[in-house]
């Protein structure tokens, strides 16, 4: 089949290639619910060591610069407690972490998460979490930016490949909330 963004050799509806998919996104592709077809969700199998954005345009297509998201876990405290929250942006753009996503998670201090913590309850390689697939209870903060383009580029759960995602299936997400501002230039 052909990606409808990029140029890739070939997509593959992600439920036709759950073993391609760490755990959380295969889970979550199988119970997928919702106006979005899970069918629609695809695969694309890319080389991992052309993972960082600028490399990856120059080869898989530039018209993607301005199609693709990305998905960071942060971490907001007030008192002794944390919450976890992943927050998807245009990869254009930066969250927003001082302020939307500070306000929205009712925090002190919000920052990005360490590494080990967003690889270790996400089950899915750093560089590569996406948001389908996250732990049910987490807050999802998708920037309305995303939501309104036809498909998205964003990780597959590991460094080699990506997931083309129709943008309004970001809005029903468990856990999803659209914010307008979400991601700042």
């Amino acid at each position: 089949m052909r990606a409808p963004i990029g140029s890739f050799d070939h997509a593959t509806p992600a439920p036709d290639c759950l073993d391609d998919l760490v755990a959380p996104v295969a889970t979550a592709v199988r119970a997928w619910k919702g106006s979005v077809p899970a069918g629609q969700i695809l695969y694309v199998d890319t080389d991992p060591r052309r993972a960082d954005t600028a490399v990856f345009v120059e080869h898989y297509g530039q018209d993607l610069l301005e199609r693709s998201a990305n998905c960071v876990v942060v971490a907001g405290k007030r008192g002794g407690g944390t919450t976890l929250a992943a927050c998807v942006v245009l990869s254009t753009t930066r969250a927003d972490v001082n302020g939307v996503v500070r306000r929205r998670l009712g925090a002190r201090k919000a920052s990005f998460a360490p590494m080990d913590t967003a690889t270790g309850e996400t089950g899915m390689e750093y560089g590569g979490i996406t948001p389908i697939g996250l732990p049910a209870d987490w807050p999802v903060l998708v920037d309305a930016a995303v939501v309104d383009l036809p498909y998205v580029l964003v990780g597959s759960g590991r460094r080699r490949g990506k997931l083309l995602v129709p943008g309004k299936a970001f809005a029903e997400l468990p856990g999803a909330v659209v914010l307008e501002g979400l991601g700042v230039a």
